[in-house]
């Protein structure tokens, strides 16, 4: 079997703030963007993977989704505790800097980690966990 990461999904309760952070601060390009009535799903990823993207999407915009569900999402993305996404680049210092000075929440600043990684942690605009590893 031959697969490949295509799509993943991040919630994005502010599109224009999460659009900002992924494609200014990160430098992803914009490979969609799609909105249906008050809702937009705008999709993102590196130049260097085109087969790969993040789709940031409305949080809890299931009609199946109850309101008490919607209320544990919202609580969960507040803690910063509901979704992640682990990056890599040859230079995590560099990327800190980068992300750092676009004014993102830090985490945890560049270290090696005691399982053999170095990299970094920031929240994104929604909460999302984003952590860059050093490629090794």
């Amino acid at each position: 079997m031959d697969l490949l990461i295509h799509y993943t999904f991040l919630p994005a309760d502010d599109p224009e703030a999460s659009l900002a952070f992924y494609r200014d601060v990160l430098g992803f390009e914009v490979r969609n963007d799609v909105g249906y009535g008050d809702m937009r799903w705008i999709t993102v990823g590196t130049p260097a993977q085109p087969q790969t993207s993040i789709v940031l999407h409305p949080p809890a915009a299931d009609p199946g989704i109850t309101d008490d569900e919607r209320r544990t999402i919202a609580e969960l993305m507040a803690k910063g505790s509901y979704a992640s996404v682990v990056l890599a680049t040859t230079d995590v210092d560099a990327a800190f800097a980068q992300v750092q000075a676009g004014g993102a929440e830090v985490v945890q600043e560049p270290m090696d980690q005691p399982y053999g990684t170095r990299d970094c942690a920031f929240r994104d605009p929604a909460g999302n966990m984003v952590r860059i590893n050093q490629l090794t």
